[in-house]
């Protein structure tokens, strides 16, 4: 048993913090600063996430609680809802976009070897964004309606593990497909994304990048089809066809040709037109890519659950962008986490139990164990057997 060290320090041993204090430096973050750094406030933050606290108040109130502990738990300086406030609202975010930018980098490393549904060697990826709803009166640089402000976090998910490798947080305003300017195509890597992406010009960006893209149609598309291939009707697929855009407009900005795959959902008997630029891969293995889209809409869902990125600490940009990333980085750090110590469990639960076991000072690994192995022997011992004769 672990007696030495609490469970929050140990997650903070996986963290590379002469990387954090490397993004500390490049911003300044700790310019005349004299007790309260940038790591006091990411931990405070990092704390906030892990245990579900809804405001400033609520943070400070728990750690004073435990003020005998917090040296232990890498906490150096006095925590106040005020210093706190203060430091979420004028410390560079960019501190911790990078940090969170760097545990990516290490998480994509040691998922880089999973499966993810489908058999293929290239990286796969699905971008879509998320709308986080904010007050505008609260918020007024959020720009997004009339009277309602939002901000988006456009995200590029590697389905490898389900780690975003790109993330740009924006005003609700900025459309989607603005985001593919800024995308860096990583050539021979797949790119998942719905019709809300659909623009010629930047498709065939991706193209020239030699990069591969798997679209969702419009019901208006027009074109001109220069060859039908053979399918298989039983797996679902429809049609595979080679075609060229017929509008004036796509034909300037895509003038090369395309792949379009009819396909119908056997499950639900829903249909999908799907446009590609890759022709060596089946039709129904491009029909599978697509349907992978959906782990980042899930990614979505578990983050607004799990973490806190809905209720914020401060309203400046800086105090939101700041706890975005922070989350972001909570989430990342726990898959690292979960990955390196081979963990059978599933990220929810590894979350759950650490979020109710910050300050115990026990291994994490014998933790895990010991939470899993009551949780079966109560179901065992207070759930009668139905065919016990």
């Amino acid at each position: 048993m672990n007696t030495g060290k609490t469970v929050f320090a140990q997650l903070q041993e996986h963290l590379p913090l002469h990387q954090f204090r490397q993004c500390v430096k490049r911003y300044g973050g700790n310019h005349k600063v004299q007790s309260f750094t940038c790591l006091d406030q990411y931990l405070c933050l990092f704390f906030a996430q892990l245990t579900y606290r809804e405001s400033l108040r609520d943070i400070t109130t728990c750690l004073l609680g435990m003020q005998t502990k917090l040296y232990h738990m890498g906490i150096r300086g006095t925590i106040a809802r005020s210093t706190l406030a203060d430091a979420n609202e004028k410390r560079d975010w960019r501190i911790y976009q990078d940090f969170a930018l760097i545990l990516i980098h290490h998480a994509r490393e040691l998922y880089s070897k999973d499966s993810f549904g489908v058999t293929l060697q290239e990286t796969v990826y699905a971008l879509d964004s998320t709308t986080i709803n904010l007050c505008l009166a609260l918020f007024p640089w959020a720009k997004f309606r009339t009277h309602k402000g939002a901000v988006k976090m456009h995200t590029l998910l590697d389905l490898r593990g389900n780690i975003p490798s790109f993330i740009a947080i924006t005003d609700g305003k900025v459309h989607d497909v603005n985001i593919l300017d800024i995308l860096m195509i990583d050539p021979g890597s797949f790119y998942i994304m719905n019709r809300g992406y659909i623009d010629f010009d930047r498709l065939f960006h991706i193209h020239q990048s030699q990069g591969f893209f798997v679209i969702r149609a419009k019901s208006n598309l027009s074109f001109k089809r220069r060859y039908s291939h053979h399918v298989d009707k039983s797996t679902g697929v429809r049609c595979d066809q080679t075609i060229m855009l017929a509008a004036v407009k796509a034909a300037r900005e895509y003038p090369d040709k395309m792949r379009r795959i009819k396909f119908t959902d056997t499950e639900t008997g829903k249909h999908y037109v799907f446009l590609t630029n890759n022709f060596t891969l089946s039709a129904q293995v491009i029909a599978e890519l697509y349907k992978c889209r959906w782990q980042v809409e899930l990614f979505f869902k578990w983050i607004k659950q799990h973490l806190r990125i809905k209720v914020f600490y401060g309203t400046s940009e800086n105090a939101v962008k700041t706890q975005i990333w922070t989350a972001i980085s909570v989430y990342v750090l726990i898959a690292l986490v979960k990955k390196r110590m081979n963990l059978d469990i599933t990220l929810y639960t590894f979350l759950q139990i650490l979020s109710v076991s910050v300050f115990e000072k026990v291994d994490i690994l014998q933790l895990v164990t010991n939470s899993t192995g009551i949780t079966e022997d109560t179901y065992i011992s207070n759930q009668l057997n139905l065919f016990d004769l």
